[in-house]
Formats: structure tokens, C-alpha cells, sequence
């Protein structure tokens, strides 16, 4: 769909911007809901985990290979020997309730099955991280009307051109909302579902 406010000079871009601001709010979200726990092991599971790499917090994956080679266990293979330890601590006390071993070479990390009281928290904390994106979103639409209502008082546009200008903002914002909602309903189910 071409732009209205494309067609007012005062504006070139403005939507442009917009949109890609909220569609990287709208993939952050996604990104978070790959680490977010199922009854599946999935390499994603570890993505928020840090470890301590030379003085600096790194991701577990740049700092090993992480397979899923069966559906119920995550396998960690560190490109240094030296990690496996802070790795398996990492892992250990990151708050999801992995119960991490290693043989000095490799971690192995049993995903148990989630229990009914484990998936409602975890839908719950996934939808504080849904109002943080909506929110997110609604600041970007509130920077686009703040740009419009600036560019009406300083004579650039008039106010038909104003109030569609500012009727598109929200209907972009309103699009961006629900592909994130959309996006959460669908996690819901898959996390309560046994």
C-alpha cells in the first residue's frame, strides 16, 4: 500500500521510518519468544544465557555449538575446553530449571517435561514482554504524531493533510500491534499445550 503521507514533501520518509522501527520491534518480540521454554528442547532455549568469556558476558552460542539431537535434550559442545564449567553454571543458575552435566568435554542439558504451574509463568512473563513491545510500539506512533504536528504548525501541511497523516500513523500502529498479539496467541498456545 503506497503511502499518503509519502505524497506530502514535508513528510517523504516519515512512514518509511516509522515502519521499520516497529517491524524491529515486532522481530525483537519474535526473537524473544524463541528462547521463551517448551515441552521441545530448541537451541533457542539458551540464547539469554551468558557466560563469562574473557571478562566479557557472551552468549552461550558464540562460544559453543548448541545441537538439539533429541527432542528432550539440548547439547552443548564449547570450542574450549576451559568453558565447560562456567557453561554448566551459566546454564545451571539461569532461573529455567535446566539441570545441566557435563564429561569434561560436552554439557548435556535434559529438557524435563514442563509442568502445568511452569507454563501459566511462562505465558505470564511472556506477556509482560508483549506489553513492553506494544508500548514500544506506541512510543514510535507517538514520535511520528509529534513529527506531523510539527511540520501542521509550521505551515508545511495542512490539516487535512495532518489528520490523514495522522489517521495512517494509526492504522500502521494498530497493523504492527496485532502481528505481535498474533505472534503471542500463537506461543500461548503452543506453551500450554501438553
Amino acid at each position: 500500500m503506497a503511502s499518503a503521507m509519502a505524497s506530502m514533501e514535508a513528510l517523504t520518509g516519515v512512514y518509511d521510518g516509522l515502519k521499520a522501527r516497529m517491524n524491529k520491534t515486532v522481530d525483537d518480540f519474535r526473537a524473544n519468544l524463541l528462547s521463551v521454554r517448551t515441552g521441545r528442547a530448541s537451541v533457542h532455549m539458551l540464547d539469554n544465557i551468558r557466560v563469562d568469556y574473557y571478562g566479557t558476558e557472551t552468549p552461550v552460542a558464540q562460544v559453543a555449538q548448541v545441537t538439539t539431537p533429541e527432542a528432550n535434550l539440548i547439547l552443548v559442545q564449547p570450542w574450549e575446553i576451559s568453558l565447560v564449567g562456567a557453561i554448566e553454571k551459566a546454564i545451571r543458575t539461569s532461573g529455567q530449571g535446566f539441570n545441566p552435566m557435563h564429561d569434561g568435554k560436552i554439557i548435556r542439558v535434559p529438557i524435563p517435561p514442563m509442568t502445568e504451574d511452569r507454563r501459566k509463568e511462562a505465558v505470564k512473563s511472556l506477556a509482560g514482554v508483549l506489553e513492553d513491545h506494544k508500548t514500544s510500539i506506541r512510543n514510535i506512533r507517538r514520535d511520528g504524531n509529534d513529527t506531523v504536528k510539527k511540520a501542521a504548525r509550521e505551515k508545511l501541511i495542512s490539516a487535512d493533510d495532518e489528520k490523514r497523516a495522522n489517521e495512517e500513523i494509526q492504522q500502521l500502529t494498530d497493523t504492527e500491534i496485532k502481528r505481535v498479539e498474533d505472534l503471542f496467541k500463537a506461543k500461548e498456545k503452543e506453551v500450554l499445550t501438553l
